[in-house]
């Protein structure tokens, strides 16, 4: 696994989601609206098809999915999402990429700039971080679904590009393209991921010190706090003995 840390990191994320669970079917059922507005037929539209993977991956009840399917495929709500993202720094030249879905730019752009500044960091312009990442599809999996070999075969059969595996877990990387299509097929055989969902993949990764570390986990924790914010990703990579401390 490149950067030992990284499932840690991913799980300690996940913790953090999970504790705000309400607000995260919120702005997943947010995803599923804007993506059932070019159809209501996930077989039809790739969209909403990984839209549904992501939910069914955070557990979102059925219910809850179908119902933010129909407001969108019947335009129910009224409301206009724009799908707007924000690059920048934080501290230790973390790069950061933060995606938005909201009804109201300014007011967003305000309160996204006003996190970075807070917490040592800086807004920048359009591209100015993108290229340091690649948009893919990440499917997590503990390790206890299998060994290295099984998973790696199994999610090579079913499409994906690569597979990162460690003591905690496994990752695996799709395109964009196939990410539905992938998980499905690894759900079929493993049962339900701990996470599924589009990312930005940095390509390089920066470590920081515990102090640094600790700012960054407020500031990505105040983004996705955020109602219109719908995911952030950084190239952070965080020892195993600063995710201790930071864990303590």
């Amino acid at each position: 696994m490149a950067g030992h840390s990284k499932f840690k990191n991913i799980m300690y994320r996940k913790g953090a989601q999970d504790a705000k669970r309400a607000k995260v079917f919120t702005k997943i059922g947010r995803e599923l609206t804007v993506a059932a507005r070019a159809g209501p037929d996930p077989e039809f539209n790739a969209a909403l098809r990984s839209a549904i993977v992501v939910a069914k991956a955070a557990n979102m009840p059925k219910d809850n999915i179908e119902r933010a399917i129909k407001r969108g495929s019947g335009g129910e709500d009224g409301v206009v999402y724009d799908e707007i993202t924000y690059e920048g720094y934080g501290p230790g030249g973390v790069a950061l990429i933060v995606k938005t879905l909201t009804e109201n730019r300014n007011r967003t752009a305000a309160e996204v700039r006003t996190a970075f500044s807070k917490h040592g960091g800086n807004m920048g312009e359009t591209g100015s971080v993108a290229f340091q990442f690649s948009r893919v599809g990440a499917i997590n999996y503990g390790a206890d679904v299998g060994d290295v070999d099984t998973v790696f075969e199994a999610a090579l059969e079913a499409g994906a590009q690569d597979v990162e595996s460690g003591d905690e877990g496994h990752e695996i990387i799709t395109a964009v393209e196939d990410f539905a299509i992938v998980s499905e097929a690894l759900e079929a055989k493993f049962g339900a991921a701990l996470s599924a969902g589009l990312t930005w993949k940095p390509q390089n990764t920066v470590e920081v010190n515990v102090e640094k570390a600790q700012t960054l986990m407020t500031l990505i924790e105040v983004l996705e706090d955020n109602d219109d914010v719908q995911s952030v990703a950084s190239n952070l990579e965080v020892s195993d003995e600063i995710m201790e401390q930071l864990g303590g």
